[in-house]
């Protein structure tokens, strides 16, 4: 198996993923890495709540989970934020796969 990137973390019920947001974009896409974080644009503005919604939204798509398994855990009002992610625990290699997959790396 093949170390975690430094952006998600692994416990007992899920992942938890750092994110550095680009509201405001063209399109919403996985960048890639930014530091020990993972770069997400998302087209909504950053007004009411808008982006962080799209991001959620996003990630779900990309995931392909449900929407209710994830949730904003930090950063509401900063573009660095924690988002995580129920799951169980033989799907961290899955989901980190899929992230990378899906920014190209």
């Amino acid at each position: 198996m093949q170390p975690l990137p430094p952006w998600i973390r692994a416990d007992a019920s899920g992942v938890r993923l750092a994110l550095r947001v680009q509201p405001g974009a063209r399109r919403c896409q996985l960048i890639g890495d930014y530091g020990d974080r993972l770069k997400v644009a998302v087209q909504a503005p950053p007004t009411d709540g808008r982006a962080n919604e799209a991001l959620l939204d996003y990630l779900a798509a990309c995931l392909q989970v449900r929407r209710a398994a994830l949730r904003l855990v930090a950063g509401a009002t900063s573009r660095d934020k924690s988002v995580r992610l129920e799951c169980d625990s033989s799907q961290v290699a899955r989901i980190a796969q899929r992230l990378s997959a899906a920014c190209g790396g």
